[in-house]
């Protein structure tokens, strides 16, 4: 359950690779290209890009942006949709974590935007389809941050079990309670994940070396680590799980998948962690089992609404049950902070400003969320005799035939093309073209019926 975002189907989680398949494209990348480094390329208009980077994002992804000699405005704070579509015009990327939402509203005003980084897992605050129809690649990071996300569900497995908030609570304010009722170890227990990705294999290993026996449920057949065991359905999960641990995107088959049937088949003093979405879990039934006692307690780090900003209240005026939630004995609640840590935001920067870095200037749509996966190896520094055609346009018959007439009085060095739904992407290297041919071959290519967006690197 633990998906890609796919903008015409739902995909499935995938059994963990020892690497990133991006992080091993750029590692054989560089291989190839020791000897001869790469052609730093510009685009044909040579308009400065300007880069608008959201939510107090990595400053090393700022710094990665601003070597590359972009411009970059820098702000801590989400934007809503109104200060969006008054500020975006004017800038040809941007970086958001999950506060910002990037509407259709948004990219209608987004003229000029060329690329979106969201500097997260998640791809939801982001209306991926019309991003696509605008031509424009949504790239995130969607493992950067899983070892933290694991690690917090650990301590939140310990700290439920323990009853560890409630103390620590009630001693700083004046109390000595110390008790063992109902505290436990969580070694000899059962953790039941559901959706095994990234995150909920890592989690896995980490479980079974606290003695923790581990079963997951997620939508494909996967080969689990360890002696972890896959459960045909999630009702055989809950029933047989001390502890329940999500990890799923938001998706319209996994909104409440978490409500009142479900918490009904968990046992009775057992715990539920959310880590993922904040819709995935119905709060209200979660509450009404909470102050039954049939759950025990739970850690929730995200929430149907979220603050704008730190210091914003949480109160019932956002989610109208966040009062009786806060109430509740053996509850821990966080401010989303899964993948807060310092290592966790310094990969997803470094992972997240490469990708942008890359498709700005060198055209590469590689780990695209909503977009054709094209790349082409490098211009070689030296051949100055060449250009990069970047050319988006509506997946339908008889394009790349006007493409390949328009290119056919030059020497294609290479060209790769994909589609994706309603959306394709080629790119061509071409060579021996006049400064005179570029505008008018642009201008060609630009007209043509399917276009979507075009762009000349040079």
């Amino acid at each position: 359950m633990s998906v890609p975002i796919n903008i015409n189907s739902v995909g499935a989680s995938i059994s963990p690779q020892a690497g990133s398949p991006l992080h091993d494209l750029y590692a054989r990348r560089r291989e190839s290209t020791s000897i001869r480094a790469p052609k730093t390329l510009h685009p044909l208009e040579n308009e400065n890009l300007r880069l608008l980077i959201l939510e107090n994002i990595s400053q090393e992804a700022v710094a990665t942006f601003r070597s590359q000699g972009y411009h970059v405005d820098h702000f801590t704070k989400a934007l809503n949709e109104d200060e969006l579509v008054e500020k975006i015009g004017s800038y040809h990327g941007i970086g958001i974590r999950s506060k910002t939402k990037i509407t259709k509203r948004v990219l209608k005003a987004a003229s000029k935007l060329l690329v979106i980084g969201c500097f997260c897992i998640g791809t939801n605050q982001v209306d991926l389809d019309a991003a696509a129809q605008a031509g424009i690649p949504v790239f995130n990071s969607p493992f950067s941050n899983s070892r933290s996300v694991a690690e917090l569900v650990i301590s939140e497995l310990i700290a439920l079990s323990r009853q560890l908030f409630d103390r620590a609570y009630e001693l700083k304010t004046g109390v000595w309670n110390k008790q063992s009722k109902n505290c436990w170890e969580i070694r000899g227990k059962t953790l039941g994940i559901v959706g095994y990705g990234h995150i909920g294999s890592q989690l896995s290993v980490l479980a079974e070396a606290f003695g923790m026996r581990v079963l997951f449920h997620d939508v494909l057949n996967i080969m689990p680590l360890g002696q972890a065991r896959q459960m045909d359905s999630l009702d055989d999960l809950l029933r047989e799980s001390d502890f329940v641990t999500l990890h799923v995107p938001e998706l319209p088959e996994t909104i409440n998948m978490i409500s009142r049937d479900q918490l009904s088949q968990m046992k009775t003093g057992s715990y539920l962690i959310n880590n993922a979405r904040g819709k995935v879990v119905d709060i209200p039934a979660l509450i009404e089992a909470l102050q039954s006692k049939h759950i025990a307690g739970a850690a929730i780090d995200v929430f149907p609404n979220e603050p704008g900003a730190n210091g914003d209240p949480f109160g019932d005026q956002l989610n109208s049950w966040a009062t009786a939630l806060r109430s509740i004995p053996n509850v821990i609640l966080t401010p989303h902070i899964g993948g807060s840590t310092e290592e966790a935001q310094r990969m997803i920067g470094q992972e997240v400003a490469q990708a942008l870095t890359r498709y700005l200037g060198y055209g590469s749509t590689i780990a695209a969320v909503n977009f054709p996966e094209v790349d082409l190896r490098a211009i070689a520094a030296g051949q100055d005799n060449q250009i990069r055609v970047c050319h988006v346009h509506r997946n339908q018959p008889g394009v790349l035939k006007q493409i390949n007439d328009a290119l056919s009085p030059y020497n294609v060095e290479k060209q790769y093309s994909d589609s994706k739904g309603e959306v394709a992407y080629v790119m061509a290297d071409i060579a021996d073209v006049s400064p005179t041919d570029m505008v008018k071959l642009k201008d060609r290519i630009s007209n043509t019926d399917a276009n979507i967006l075009t762009r000349f690197l040079t």
